[in-house]
């Protein structure tokens, strides 16, 4: 399936479809590390939920561990932000009952008190659904194993509190740290024949290959491909899902980059790359490595004066200008003008879109213009624009336009 992306208008910034839910599950430290590792889950951070008091910390919820008057306690929770277009609010709601014991109360294990009562704090009313429909299959399925009534505490979130910072990745920066499992072993059917085969899409594709509990992967991941917003599709998958692809190298390793062409590799790298690698060779495999374009962001060359790209583009109309690299939105017509020098020319680049750089090459002063993602050279900064202003001197041959009315429909292509 084609990667598809929506791109924000007003802000002119891509973004991913996310959720967000809470969990409490006993010690957050164990929890906040289960979910981190699921795929789909961009983001999970311990902290403290449910209670009705203020700014609470770590000494304040111990202390009202075990209260019996009206202060209602905050639950040791994490905040698990996810992309539901990668793992469904059902799966995460499942992998949640799986992973505690929800029967225990105001414990689990050894680790007694309110603090550490099983919760779910929804934020849509689907989650809500889910939660309570899961929960009575769940029951049913504790019932036969000998457990008793499930106590978990499910409401609407009204507000979470992040943990102190020390708290925050326990477990990696504290390797032998505690992480007790409170699971039952008790656990949903699995639904069969769930493994997905994927085939060559046609055309220019991207596959990672990656395995379970690979940390590079999960590296790439969380520094690439999870804010990738490339034209060319890119999909993850494990080695045995392949199907129909013609292969030149031997997977020896995850996570294996494979960048395809009419289903047939046509380069592969084994390991997690840094973002700005990732997006070098994405350049070579999209425009060519004797490709003016690829000259231009890599080999820092200028365009031609009024070059034919530069006549494409401009008289287009109201749009925006991305990254023929990373797809990211550079520049907004509304920020262009006519300078008459033979290159596009913009009064600002979007922000935060590209950084600057001094540039004393040729014997020349000048502020280099860099794409903050792919690293693409994209040209020059100088001061002679009308009013003062700055004039972003741009090399079309790096961008692509996209109409403002087509922005909400771009897909990978």
């Amino acid at each position: 399936m084609k990667k598809i992306f929506l791109l924000l208008a007003t802000t002119l910034t891509m973004y991913a479809k996310t959720q967000s839910i809470v969990f409490g599950a006993g010690c957050f430290w164990g929890v906040e590390k289960y979910f981190d590792k699921l795929e789909g889950v961009t983001k999970a951070t311990s902290g403290y939920a449910g209670g009705n008091y203020e700014n609470p910390t770590y000494k304040m919820v111990l202390k009202h561990r075990k209260s019996t008057d009206n202060v209602v306690n905050h639950t040791e929770a994490v905040e698990v932000i996810y992309d539901d277009s990668k793992i469904s609010t059902e799966q995460l709601i499942k992998a949640f009952w799986e992973l505690h014991d929800p029967t225990q109360g105001n414990q689990q294990g050894n680790d007694r008190g309110n603090n550490y009562r099983s919760a779910l704090y929804y934020t849509t009313p689907e989650q809500e659904k889910i939660a309570l429909a899961t929960k009575e299959a769940y029951q049913k399925l504790l019932t036969k194993a000998g457990y008793s009534a499930i106590s978990t505490e499910i409401k609407a979130l009204e507000k979470f509190y992040p943990a102190e910072d020390y708290h925050q990745n326990y477990l990696k920066k504290n390797p032998n740290g505690y992480c007790p499992n409170h699971a039952t072993g008790v656990k949903f059917e699995k639904v069969k024949n769930s493994t997905k085969t994927i085939s060559p899409l046609g055309g220019k594709e991207i596959i990672v290959i990656d395995a379970e509990h690979c940390s590079f992967c999960e590296k790439f991941k969380k520094e690439v491909t999870q804010s990738y917003n490339g034209t060319i599709p890119l999909r993850t998958a494990h080695e045995e899902t392949l199907k129909g692809f013609s292969l030149s190298s031997e997977i020896k390793g995850t996570p294996t980059i494979l960048f395809i062409e009419d289903g047939k590799e046509v380069y592969a790298y084994t390991g997690a790359m840094s973002q700005k690698e990732f997006y070098k060779d994405v350049g070579a495999f999209k425009l060519g490595l004797d490709s003016e374009g690829y000259d231009v962001a890599f080999k820092k060359k200028t365009d031609g004066r009024f070059c034919k790209q530069y006549a494409e583009f401009k008289h287009t109309g109201d749009g925006v200008f991305r990254d023929k690299i990373s797809g990211d939105i550079l520049f907004d017509t509304k920020d262009r003008f006519n300078s008459g020098s033979g290159w596009l020319s913009f009064f600002k680049s979007v922000d935060g879109s590209t950084v600057e750089k001094e540039d004393n090459s040729f014997g020349m002063k000048r502020v280099e213009i860099i794409a903050k993602k792919s690293g693409a050279h994209l040209g020059h900064v100088f001061n002679d624009a009308p009013g003062g202003r700055q004039r972003f001197c741009i090399n079309a041959t790096v961008l692509e336009f996209v109409p403002r009315t087509e922005l909400n429909n771009t897909k990978g292509k």
